[in-house]
Protein backbone atom coordinates (compact mmCIF):
# COMPACT_ATOMS: atom_id res chain seq x y z
CA UNK A 1 0.00 0.00 0.00
CA UNK A 2 2.84 2.37 0.83
CA UNK A 3 4.40 1.68 -2.58
CA UNK A 4 1.07 2.44 -4.31
CA UNK A 5 0.67 5.61 -2.27
CA UNK A 6 4.19 6.76 -3.15
CA UNK A 7 3.54 5.96 -6.81
CA UNK A 8 0.24 7.89 -6.72
CA UNK A 9 1.87 10.91 -5.07
CA UNK A 10 4.66 10.80 -7.63
CA UNK A 11 2.14 10.93 -10.48
CA UNK A 12 0.33 13.88 -8.86
CA UNK A 13 3.58 15.78 -8.39
CA UNK A 14 4.56 15.20 -12.02
CA UNK A 15 1.10 16.28 -13.15
CA UNK A 16 1.26 19.46 -11.07
CA UNK A 17 4.76 20.15 -12.33
CA UNK A 18 3.64 19.81 -15.96
CA UNK A 19 0.65 22.08 -15.25
CA UNK A 20 2.85 24.78 -13.71
CA UNK A 21 5.24 24.54 -16.65
CA UNK A 22 2.31 24.96 -19.04
CA UNK A 23 0.99 28.02 -17.17
CA UNK A 24 4.45 29.55 -17.05
CA UNK A 25 4.91 28.95 -20.76
CA UNK A 26 1.55 30.61 -21.47
CA UNK A 27 2.48 33.65 -19.43
CA UNK A 28 5.83 33.88 -21.16
CA UNK A 29 4.14 33.69 -24.54
CA UNK A 30 1.68 36.45 -23.60
CA UNK A 31 4.43 38.67 -22.29
CA UNK A 32 6.61 38.00 -25.32
CA UNK A 33 3.78 38.97 -27.63
CA UNK A 34 3.21 42.15 -25.63
CA UNK A 35 6.98 42.65 -25.22
CA UNK A 36 6.83 42.62 -21.43
CA UNK A 37 9.49 41.24 -19.12
CA UNK A 38 7.50 41.04 -15.91
CA UNK A 39 5.16 38.03 -16.13
CA UNK A 40 3.09 38.93 -13.08
CA UNK A 41 2.63 42.52 -14.24
CA UNK A 42 1.68 41.28 -17.69
CA UNK A 43 -0.99 38.96 -16.30
CA UNK A 44 -2.47 41.52 -13.92
CA UNK A 45 -2.49 44.20 -16.58
CA UNK A 46 -4.42 42.03 -19.06
CA UNK A 47 -6.97 40.59 -16.63
CA UNK A 48 -7.82 43.37 -14.16
CA UNK A 49 -10.19 46.27 -14.75
CA UNK A 50 -9.08 49.39 -12.93
CA UNK A 51 -11.22 52.49 -13.30
CA UNK A 52 -9.08 55.53 -14.05
CA UNK A 53 -10.85 58.72 -15.09
CA UNK A 54 -7.66 60.67 -15.69
CA UNK A 55 -7.66 59.92 -19.46
CA UNK A 56 -10.97 61.79 -19.71
CA UNK A 57 -9.19 64.92 -18.51
CA UNK A 58 -6.66 64.60 -21.32
CA UNK A 59 -7.36 65.53 -24.98
CA UNK A 60 -7.32 61.85 -26.02
CA UNK A 61 -10.24 60.89 -23.78
CA UNK A 62 -12.06 64.22 -23.72
CA UNK A 63 -12.27 64.45 -27.51
CA UNK A 64 -13.45 60.83 -27.64
CA UNK A 65 -16.39 61.80 -25.42
CA UNK A 66 -17.19 64.66 -27.81
CA UNK A 67 -16.99 62.21 -30.74
CA UNK A 68 -19.40 59.90 -28.94
CA UNK A 69 -21.92 62.71 -28.37
CA UNK A 70 -21.56 64.06 -31.92
CA UNK A 71 -22.18 60.61 -33.42
CA UNK A 72 -25.48 60.39 -31.49
CA UNK A 73 -26.66 63.69 -32.95
CA UNK A 74 -25.52 62.58 -36.41
CA UNK A 75 -27.63 59.43 -36.68
CA UNK A 76 -30.52 60.69 -34.53
CA UNK A 77 -31.18 63.84 -36.56
CA UNK A 78 -31.12 61.91 -39.83
CA UNK A 79 -32.64 58.54 -38.89
CA UNK A 80 -35.56 60.01 -36.97
CA UNK A 81 -36.83 62.39 -39.66
CA UNK A 82 -40.42 62.22 -40.93
CA UNK A 83 -42.01 64.78 -43.20
CA UNK A 84 -44.60 65.43 -45.89
CA UNK A 85 -45.20 67.62 -48.89
CA UNK A 86 -48.61 69.07 -49.76
CA UNK A 87 -50.20 70.19 -53.02
CA UNK A 88 -53.49 72.02 -53.42
CA UNK A 89 -55.55 70.59 -56.30
CA UNK A 90 -58.53 72.38 -57.79
CA UNK A 91 -60.80 71.42 -60.67
CA UNK A 92 -62.83 73.52 -63.05
CA UNK A 93 -65.88 71.31 -62.60
CA UNK A 94 -65.57 71.15 -58.79
CA UNK A 95 -65.60 74.39 -56.79
CA UNK A 96 -64.04 72.79 -53.70
CA UNK A 97 -60.25 72.50 -53.46
CA UNK A 98 -58.53 69.41 -52.10
CA UNK A 99 -55.08 68.99 -50.57
CA UNK A 100 -53.10 65.90 -51.49
CA UNK A 101 -50.19 64.80 -49.32
CA UNK A 102 -47.11 62.63 -49.84
CA UNK A 103 -45.43 61.48 -46.61
CA UNK A 104 -41.75 60.59 -46.64
CA UNK A 105 -38.91 59.99 -44.19
CA UNK A 106 -35.80 57.95 -43.48
CA UNK A 107 -34.43 56.09 -45.46
CA UNK A 108 -35.87 58.46 -48.11
CA UNK A 109 -37.14 56.07 -50.75
CA UNK A 110 -39.20 58.81 -52.34
CA UNK A 111 -40.25 56.57 -55.21
CA UNK A 112 -42.35 54.65 -52.67
CA UNK A 113 -44.07 57.74 -51.23
CA UNK A 114 -47.44 57.97 -52.96
CA UNK A 115 -49.88 60.87 -52.78
CA UNK A 116 -52.87 60.52 -50.49
CA UNK A 117 -56.17 62.38 -50.69
CA UNK A 118 -58.45 63.32 -47.77
CA UNK A 119 -60.62 60.34 -46.85
CA UNK A 120 -59.29 58.54 -49.95
CA UNK A 121 -61.66 60.39 -52.24
CA UNK A 122 -60.98 60.86 -55.94
CA UNK A 123 -59.93 64.39 -56.79
CA UNK A 124 -60.59 65.66 -60.30
CA UNK A 125 -61.20 62.09 -61.42
CA UNK A 126 -57.56 61.14 -60.80
CA UNK A 127 -56.34 58.21 -58.71
CA UNK A 128 -53.50 60.04 -56.95
CA UNK A 129 -52.23 56.90 -55.21
CA UNK A 130 -50.66 55.83 -58.49
CA UNK A 131 -48.32 58.83 -58.44
CA UNK A 132 -45.22 58.98 -56.27
CA UNK A 133 -42.31 61.30 -55.60
CA UNK A 134 -39.15 60.97 -57.67
CA UNK A 135 -35.86 59.52 -56.46
CA UNK A 136 -34.36 56.91 -54.16
CA UNK A 137 -31.76 58.28 -51.74
CA UNK A 138 -31.74 55.40 -49.30
CA UNK A 139 -28.17 54.31 -50.07
CA UNK A 140 -26.61 57.62 -49.00
CA UNK A 141 -28.89 58.03 -45.98
CA UNK A 142 -28.44 54.47 -44.73
CA UNK A 143 -24.68 54.56 -45.23
CA UNK A 144 -24.47 57.77 -43.21
CA UNK A 145 -26.67 56.54 -40.36
CA UNK A 146 -25.14 53.05 -40.21
CA UNK A 147 -21.63 54.46 -40.15
CA UNK A 148 -22.59 56.91 -37.38
CA UNK A 149 -23.97 54.03 -35.29
CA UNK A 150 -20.76 52.02 -35.72
CA UNK A 151 -18.74 55.08 -34.69
CA UNK A 152 -20.97 55.44 -31.63
CA UNK A 153 -20.26 51.83 -30.61
CA UNK A 154 -16.53 52.18 -31.27
CA UNK A 155 -16.36 55.28 -29.08
CA UNK A 156 -17.92 53.31 -26.21
CA UNK A 157 -15.36 50.52 -26.64
CA UNK A 158 -12.47 52.99 -26.88
CA UNK A 159 -13.58 54.90 -23.78
CA UNK A 160 -13.90 51.63 -21.88
CA UNK A 161 -10.33 50.80 -22.88
CA UNK A 162 -9.05 54.25 -21.95
CA UNK A 163 -10.56 54.38 -18.46
CA UNK A 164 -10.48 50.68 -17.57
CA UNK A 165 -7.28 49.38 -19.12
CA UNK A 166 -5.10 52.49 -19.27
CA UNK A 167 -1.79 50.69 -18.72
CA UNK A 168 -2.64 47.97 -21.22
CA UNK A 169 -3.50 50.56 -23.87
CA UNK A 170 -0.42 52.73 -23.41
CA UNK A 171 2.04 49.85 -23.06
CA UNK A 172 0.76 47.96 -26.10
CA UNK A 173 2.09 48.87 -29.53
CA UNK A 174 -0.69 47.05 -31.34
CA UNK A 175 -3.58 48.71 -29.50
CA UNK A 176 -2.30 52.25 -29.96
CA UNK A 177 -1.43 51.63 -33.60
CA UNK A 178 -4.83 50.04 -34.26
CA UNK A 179 -6.54 53.00 -32.63
CA UNK A 180 -4.53 55.40 -34.78
CA UNK A 181 -5.31 53.57 -38.04
CA UNK A 182 -9.01 53.39 -37.17
CA UNK A 183 -9.00 57.12 -36.38
CA UNK A 184 -7.56 57.96 -39.80
CA UNK A 185 -10.02 55.66 -41.59
CA UNK A 186 -13.01 57.02 -39.65
CA UNK A 187 -11.98 60.60 -40.46
CA UNK A 188 -11.94 59.77 -44.17
CA UNK A 189 -15.26 57.91 -44.02
CA UNK A 190 -16.90 60.82 -42.23
CA UNK A 191 -15.87 63.02 -45.15
CA UNK A 192 -17.19 60.52 -47.71
CA UNK A 193 -20.47 59.68 -45.97
CA UNK A 194 -21.30 63.28 -45.06
CA UNK A 195 -20.53 64.58 -48.55
CA UNK A 196 -22.73 61.89 -50.11
CA UNK A 197 -25.52 62.59 -47.63
CA UNK A 198 -25.27 66.36 -48.20
CA UNK A 199 -25.67 65.83 -51.96
CA UNK A 200 -28.62 63.49 -51.37
CA UNK A 201 -30.25 66.03 -49.06
CA UNK A 202 -30.01 68.69 -51.75
CA UNK A 203 -31.77 66.36 -54.19
CA UNK A 204 -34.41 65.47 -51.59
CA UNK A 205 -35.24 69.14 -51.08
CA UNK A 206 -35.59 69.56 -54.83
CA UNK A 207 -37.73 66.43 -55.24
CA UNK A 208 -40.14 67.43 -52.47
CA UNK A 209 -40.27 71.17 -53.17
CA UNK A 210 -42.29 73.29 -55.56
CA UNK A 211 -40.83 71.56 -58.61
CA UNK A 212 -43.01 68.48 -58.06
CA UNK A 213 -45.95 70.37 -59.56
CA UNK A 214 -44.23 70.29 -62.95
CA UNK A 215 -43.34 66.62 -62.50
CA UNK A 216 -46.85 65.34 -61.78
CA UNK A 217 -48.66 64.34 -64.97
CA UNK A 218 -52.21 64.98 -63.68
CA UNK A 219 -51.26 68.60 -63.04
CA UNK A 220 -50.76 69.07 -66.78
CA UNK A 221 -54.27 67.85 -67.62
CA UNK A 222 -56.63 70.52 -68.85
CA UNK A 223 -59.08 71.52 -66.13
CA UNK A 224 -56.76 70.44 -63.28
CA UNK A 225 -54.80 73.11 -61.44
CA UNK A 226 -52.08 72.27 -58.91
CA UNK A 227 -50.45 74.63 -56.48
CA UNK A 228 -47.57 73.78 -54.17
CA UNK A 229 -48.54 74.43 -50.53
CA UNK A 230 -45.74 73.40 -48.20
CA UNK A 231 -43.12 70.85 -47.23
CA UNK A 232 -41.93 69.90 -43.78
CA UNK A 233 -38.93 71.88 -42.59
CA UNK A 234 -35.70 69.92 -42.99
CA UNK A 235 -33.77 71.79 -40.34
CA UNK A 236 -32.91 68.58 -38.49
CA UNK A 237 -31.46 67.13 -41.69
CA UNK A 238 -29.33 70.24 -42.12
CA UNK A 239 -28.12 69.70 -38.55
CA UNK A 240 -27.20 66.11 -39.41
CA UNK A 241 -24.93 67.35 -42.20
CA UNK A 242 -23.34 69.88 -39.84
CA UNK A 243 -22.67 67.18 -37.27
CA UNK A 244 -21.22 64.97 -39.98
CA UNK A 245 -18.57 67.52 -40.85
CA UNK A 246 -18.10 68.31 -37.15
CA UNK A 247 -17.37 64.63 -36.55
CA UNK A 248 -14.82 64.70 -39.34
CA UNK A 249 -13.07 67.68 -37.71
CA UNK A 250 -13.11 66.03 -34.28
CA UNK A 251 -11.68 62.75 -35.55
CA UNK A 252 -9.10 64.52 -37.68
CA UNK A 253 -7.97 66.62 -34.74
CA UNK A 254 -7.91 63.65 -32.40
CA UNK A 255 -5.64 61.76 -34.81
CA UNK A 256 -2.68 63.79 -33.52
CA UNK A 257 -3.34 62.85 -29.88
CA UNK A 258 -3.80 59.19 -30.79
CA UNK A 259 -0.57 59.34 -32.81
CA UNK A 260 1.27 60.63 -29.73
CA UNK A 261 0.39 57.37 -27.95
CA UNK A 262 2.01 55.23 -30.66
CA UNK A 263 5.65 54.12 -30.76
CA UNK A 264 6.22 56.23 -33.89
CA UNK A 265 5.97 59.45 -31.89
CA UNK A 266 8.83 58.59 -29.51
CA UNK A 267 10.65 55.51 -30.85
CA UNK A 268 13.82 56.25 -28.86
CA UNK A 269 11.95 56.16 -25.54
CA UNK A 270 10.18 52.97 -26.51
CA UNK A 271 13.38 51.19 -27.50
CA UNK A 272 15.11 52.28 -24.29
CA UNK A 273 12.24 51.02 -22.11
CA UNK A 274 12.42 47.66 -23.89
CA UNK A 275 16.08 47.20 -23.06
CA UNK A 276 17.52 48.68 -26.24
CA UNK A 277 20.71 50.72 -26.39
CA UNK A 278 20.09 54.45 -26.94
CA UNK A 279 21.99 56.03 -29.84
CA UNK A 280 25.21 57.93 -29.06
CA UNK A 281 24.57 61.59 -28.28
CA UNK A 282 27.75 62.76 -29.93
CA UNK A 283 26.79 61.70 -33.44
Amino acid sequence: MEILSMFHNSIIMKHNSMFHHFISLSFLLECKLSEDKNILFCFERMSSFQLNLNPLKEPLGFIKVLEWIASIFAFATCGGFKGKTEILVSCVKEPENKTITAAFGYPFRLNEASFQTPQDVTVCGVDWKKYVLIGDYSSSAQFYVTFAVFVFLYCIAALLLYVGYTNLYRDSRKLTMTDFVITIVVTFLWLVSTSAWAKALTDIKSATGSSIVQELKPCSIQGVMCQFVSVTSMGSLNVSVIFGFLNMILWGGNAWFVYKETSFHSPSNTSTSQGGIPPPTGI
